[in-house]
């Protein structure tokens, strides 16, 4: 579709870029921004390059971060001797939102996906292992998608895990099989983290 301004169509194709907007709701959001004041589209753009530029991936959960380490890492609070294990960083703020874990995290980065080419070694398993190595993770929680992926990412980890004498959890499967955690409700999920059980009894439903 032609505009009347290469200015304006130039932006709904890179609003339009991003995933879930459609052109449509591209050319609302961009006609919206059009009419905000300068200063405020200003404001909006800046804050977009700062997280874009700023952002960074913490040293030791390798969830998102403003400084070297994330402020889940940062508060005495949690528990470090409990570590929950996830997909990527949508997984964290739909645990954090169901309030009811009080341990650390850590972010694989994916899940082992062989038809895909992504192995163990192309996610933060080394540091999760590293982190294991200093004594004082108790128990990893799997906390990862009822998929064929995440079961193989899950049976790897727990072989590696439970060779380090770490007691390995996953949550209840109140997530419906195949499905991701952060599309769960935060009622179902905060079930599944609270009533988590032993990996190995996971195996045998």
């Amino acid at each position: 579709m032609s505009h009347s301004s290469s200015l304006l169509e130039n932006a709904v194709d890179q609003l339009a870029s991003l995933p879930g907007i459609g052109r449509r709701t591209a050319m609302r959001l961009a006609l919206d921004l059009l009419r905000r004041e300068p200063q405020e589209v200003a404001r909006f753009a800046e804050a977009i390059r700062r997280m874009r530029d700023e952002v960074r991936y913490c040293e030791v959960c390798c969830n998102i971060s403003d400084e070297p380490r994330c402020a889940i890492c940062r508060d005495p609070h949690r528990d470090a001797s409990l570590i929950c294990v996830v997909e990527d960083i949508r997984d964290v703020i739909a645990i954090e939102n169901t309030r009811q874990f009080k341990g650390l995290y850590h972010v694989l980065g994916g899940v082992i996906s062989p038809m895909d080419g992504i192995g163990p070694d192309d996610l933060h398993t080394a540091e999760l292992m590293e982190r294991v190595a200093q004594g004082d993770v108790r128990e990893a929680v799997l906390a990862l998608g009822g998929t064929l992926e995440g079961d193989t990412t899950g049976f790897y980890l727990n072989r590696r895990l439970s060779e380090a004498a770490v007691l390995v959890t996953t949550i209840a499967r109140g997530i419906s099989v195949g499905s991701d955690l952060d599309q769960a409700d935060e009622v179902t999920l905060g079930r599944s983290i609270a009533d988590r059980k032993p990996y190995e009894q996971s195996l045998k439903r």
